[in-house]
């Protein structure tokens, strides 16, 4: 079992394993001083629904063979907001017109915004 007792290792774990399954704008925003639900927020897109459903079920596939369990999940029936509750790191997931609409980003604007850039594939559009 890996040892995720840092919270932001965990959460770029997450970033790592959203990106590596093709999630879009992959964002990890700390929200620690903000709230004591979580210390961090992993948050990313997917193309549809099928995708969204996809890129969650890999990470509760990835950090189960690491030993981390989620504490609950929400969202499942829809799949247009798939939220992965790892306790220290909650995961949303979203189609594009839901993360929109819901703009976390925009609602925690007060949280820090953490550079993953160097954890992340290149967009293949810039090359």
């Amino acid at each position: 079992m890996e040892n995720f007792n840092d919270s932001k290792a965990l959460a770029i774990e997450i970033a790592k394993i959203l990106d590596k399954k093709k999630a879009h704008d992959v964002r990890v925003l700390k929200v620690e001083s903000l709230t004591v639900l979580t210390d961090y927020f992993v948050i990313a897109s997917g193309t549809s629904t099928t995708q969204v459903a996809s890129l969650a079920d890999e990470v509760e596939y990835e950090l189960s063979q690491k030993g981390l369990e989620p504490y609950s999940t929400e969202g499942y029936d829809s799949k247009n907001w798939v939220l992965l509750d790892y306790s220290n790191v909650i995961v949303h997931v979203f189609v594009p017109n839901t993360r929109t609409y819901y703009d976390l980003e925009h609602l925690w604007a007060d949280g820090e915004p953490i550079d993953i850039s160097e954890y992340l594939t290149p967009d293949s559009t810039l090359e």
